[in-house]
């Protein structure tokens, strides 16, 4: 395995990057404590990003807002804009791009780039470009945190010591007493249960899991990952391997207006629809649809088998049959938190197995080509023009678009 003897990475992570964008838009909000939001008036729900000013002032992610005005009584609350933020993402990836090219997007406010060697002999001035074309080509507001290491991992641990709007170069020489710095619970990968099983081998810092021979280290994780996460902190140009999709779903915080069981079947019936959508366009089939219901005091959920399957019709109908299996179960009068679909066990369209046994396959056909109509339709006009029964999204919308930290959310999501 090579170990680079020069840094090869750089990795950048955009500072509140969905409260900046918001500053951004909204010159009123620049410079003052800002937190967003799930929805317009979230008095009874979390914070799910806040800007640096409100960092200063004690708020953090996934505080509840009144927690969060407790410590910040000046606190701006916002509603998310998921299309904003794409939009940001896609204006911000655009600029980085005329100065480096974009080696991997990681999320939608985190990136990497490969430095060749022009770049890795003036890191410093390659930083200042990047960080320049973003203020004055996109916004003051939005800025960035960037690490550069011997590998995508270390890059990412570098940029994450000095926030905001930091710099570091972590060279292959210095990275040992870097690292013997900072916490286990500083390095990705390593949680909170992880960090217990380790302490119970004996290894309560970074130094003591470096010393460990790299099959301990997968033994101790149960898994390659921990092997591998030796190997990335002793600096060896260690890729991550290919994810697989496995799922399309979506979930979402209830309104407090919007928390009876009606409401969140509604609610659940438009999500899947969305999921539907987005698991066509990447040509999947599913074969289960998951259902989970939560209250303010327990769960619910179950599964539906489907059959290999990508249609509205197929997939709304198994979502009948789950939802009537699953609010059999709950009292009337619950309050429902939150909900959650997701189609799963998912198979390549060019993969696809009809079932011999079913004798639906010309049934099915018909329904996947008005399916498909329908689909053209909405593409056609960039909106939901057509739908298999009502399509009344709640106020504000957002209906299978929000904030996530796993995926760039894509235009057809606002659709």
């Amino acid at each position: 395995m090579r170990k680079p003897d020069s840094i090869e990475h750089l990795y950048l992570d955009f500072d509140g990057f969905f409260a900046s964008v918001e500053q951004l838009r909204e010159p009123r909000l620049r410079g003052r404590p800002v937190g967003v939001v799930p929805y317009q008036g979230g008095g009874r729900t979390c914070i799910i990003a806040c800007s640096r000013e409100a960092k200063a002032r004690g708020v953090k992610s996934v505080m509840m807002v009144d927690e969060a005005r407790a410590v910040c009584r000046d606190l701006v609350l916002v509603p998310q804009k998921p299309d904003l933020y794409r939009r940001a993402h896609n204006a911000l990836v655009s600029e980085i791009g005329t100065v480096i090219p974009v080696d991997q997007v990681k999320s939608i406010d985190e990136l990497s780039c490969w430095l060749d060697r022009k770049h890795r002999a003036a890191p410093h001035e390659l930083a200042d470009r990047i960080k320049t074309v973003i203020r004055y080509n996109i916004g003051a507001t939005l800025t960035c945190s960037i690490g550069m290491a011997a590998n995508r991992h270390l890059a990412k641990i570098a940029s994450d010591t000095r926030k905001p709007d930091g710099l570091v170069v972590w060279h292959p020489e210095d990275v040992p007493a870097q690292l013997a710095r900072l916490k286990l619970s500083d390095i990705p990968g390593i949680g909170r249960s992880m960090a217990k099983r380790l302490a119970r081998a004996g290894v309560v810092d970074i130094p003591g899991f470096m010393a460990l021979p790299p099959k301990q280290a997968r033994a101790l994780w149960r898994n390659v990952t921990g092997e591998r996460l030796w190997y990335a902190l002793h600096g060896y140009a260690i890729e991550s391997p290919e994810t697989e999709r496995n799922m399309f779903g979506h979930s979402r915080v209830l309104p407090p207006d919007g928390r009876g069981l009606d409401d969140a079947r509604v609610m659940g019936r438009l999500l899947l629809i969305k999921a539907a959508r987005r698991m066509r366009r990447a040509n999947f089939y599913a074969s289960a649809l998951y259902l989970s219901l939560r209250g303010y005091e327990r769960s619910w959920g179950d599964v539906e088998a489907l059959g290999e399957v990508a249609d509205d019709m197929a997939i709304l109908a198994a979502f009948a049959r789950l939802w009537e299996h699953v609010v059999a179960v709950i009292p009337p009068a619950t309050n429902i938190l939150r909900l959650s679909v997701t189609l799963g066990e998912l198979t390549d369209a060019g993969a696809r197995q009809p079932d011999l046994f079913a004798n639906d396959d010309a049934e099915r056909q018909r329904c996947e080509m008005l399916t498909q109509a329908m689909d053209s339709l909405n593409a056609r006009y960039g909106q939901t023009v057509v739908s298999l029964g009502p399509w009344a999204p709640p106020a504000g919308g957002n209906v299978g678009s929000k904030i996530s930290y796993t995926r760039i959310p894509e235009a057809e999501d606002n659709w």
